[in-house]
């Protein structure tokens, strides 16, 4: 009854591992570090044909795409673990809303900005432009959440949802932690607690090391 992620270090795929982590449900990770090459990404096509990390193989044999569908249905898997709000939960409203803003607004930004040709040609202004653009749009988007949630000791309050593993791992990309604390200052020191958390010291040591502009 083992899951199977695709995935990397420092990918998308982290905050997919921390959640089974702390389920402590028993997964293997299949590297695949997709942005290094076609043969890496080939790796993936067999379970996803856009050939992207995170995937998820559940004990079922079932294959899963996105991080957030995977962390939401994991969740929803596992409510021992108490994740996410339940669908009768006051909370449950903001939580998918904030589940679906993370991925449409923010990664999103980085198919874009991770190869800049795709958009810009061969033009290195061009490309130069659009990775400048794209990380003060993502700033943008941290703002404007951290202006619409008033979070308690975790983003959505007391306790710990995935959405505050989704974030502290978002959070890490570019513009990175420095800016990402300017812009959503109430939002960093929740992302500083879940940083800190004993159930994932070692975890974020392995799999995505909290060190310089990481994890500042």
């Amino acid at each position: 009854m083992t899951y199977t992620v695709y995935g990397a270090m420092g990918s998308g795929s982290v905050p997919v591992e921390a959640a089974l982590t702390l389920i402590g449900a028993p997964y293997t990770v299949i590297e695949a570090v997709t942005w290094e090459g076609e043969a890496e990404r080939d790796k993936v096509a067999p379970v996803n044909p856009m050939r992207q990390i995170p995937a998820l193989i559940t004990p079922a044999g079932e294959t899963i795409t996105e991080s957030a569908a995977i962390l939401i249905w994991l969740a929803e898997q596992h409510p021992e673990a108490a994740l996410a709000p339940e669908p009768c939960d006051p909370r449950r409203a903001q939580f998918l809303r904030w589940m679906t803003f993370v991925p449409a607004a923010v990664y999103s930004m980085f198919w874009v900005r991770d190869e800049p040709s795709r958009l810009a040609g061969d033009d290195p202004a061009a490309q130069e432009t659009i990775k400048v653009r794209t990380a003060e749009r993502i700033a943008d988007c941290w703002a404007a959440m951290e202006s619409q949630i008033t979070p308690g000791r975790f983003l959505l309050g007391a306790e710990l949802t995935v959405l505050d593993l989704y974030v502290s791992v978002a959070s890490r990309w570019t513009p990175h932690r420095k800016r990402f604390h300017e812009v959503a200052p109430r939002m960093g020191e929740v992302m500083r607690r879940v940083d800190a958390l004993p159930e994932l010291t070692t975890f974020w040591a392995e799999r995505f090391p909290l060190v310089g502009r990481y994890g500042s």
